[in-house]
């Protein structure tokens, strides 16, 4: 198990069908193990999420070195990370300031659900999968 306090954690909304889609795009790109993952709605997010972090499902949050990233920020910081050419795409999305990243991640959280679904339960990992997510 990787240490919680170096480890890059992405928490997602584990009944929202576009984040089950993002969580699974994120799998198969890294390789390397470089995330865990943990629903917004698991035990993992009460203990290292202050509450106002919790309570807003549209977003998706990375806690990356002990630092936490959220909305677009978030979603530039995972592209990094994820390196080759998706960091080359973090950095050009990073180019676009703030607000206006922010404005299209809150228009796409904000329809998510009528377009991916919401599901019943969280996503539940594969075997191999297992060593990746956290309740």
């Amino acid at each position: 198990m990787q240490d919680l306090n170096t480890s890059s954690l992405i928490f997602y909304d584990g009944v929202c069908g576009f984040c089950n889609h993002s969580v699974n795009w994120i799998l198969q790109r890294d390789t390397q193990g470089r995330f865990l993952l943990a629903p917004l709605q698991g035990t993992t997010a009460e203990q290292l999420l202050a509450p106002e972090l919790r309570q807003h499902l549209s977003s998706v949050v990375l806690r990356h070195n002990g630092r936490i990233w959220t909305h677009s920020a978030a979603v530039c910081r995972i592209l990094l990370l994820l390196g080759g050419f998706w960091w080359f795409c973090g950095i050009l999305l990073w180019l676009i300031p703030q607000p206006i990243r922010d404005f299209g991640y809150r228009c796409v959280a904000s329809i998510r659900y009528k377009l991916f679904g919401k599901l019943d339960a969280c996503r539940r990992p594969s075997p191999a999968e297992r060593a990746r997510f956290l309740d």
